[in-house]
């Protein structure tokens, strides 16, 4: 099966340590270390995908609350 991968428009440019990227399934998404895209993905739920994003804005504003 072929993923189509997209790059988050908050990764930089070629110096980037920090960059991802989300590919969908069927019924799931997928995300990878666009630096290394052979080194394997994680699998999510779509449910599971969108708490890791609002998780992800909490912690980028400092609000650690779980």
């Amino acid at each position: 099966m072929s993923i189509c991968w997209r790059k988050s428009s908050h990764s930089g440019g070629a110096n980037d340590e920090h960059c991802v990227e989300v590919g969908r399934f069927a019924r799931a998404i997928a995300v990878r270390d666009s630096k290394d895209p052979g080194g394997g993905h994680l699998i999510m739920s779509a449910a599971e995908f969108a708490a890791l994003v609002v998780r992800a804005k909490h912690e980028r504003r400092g609000d650690h609350a779980r």
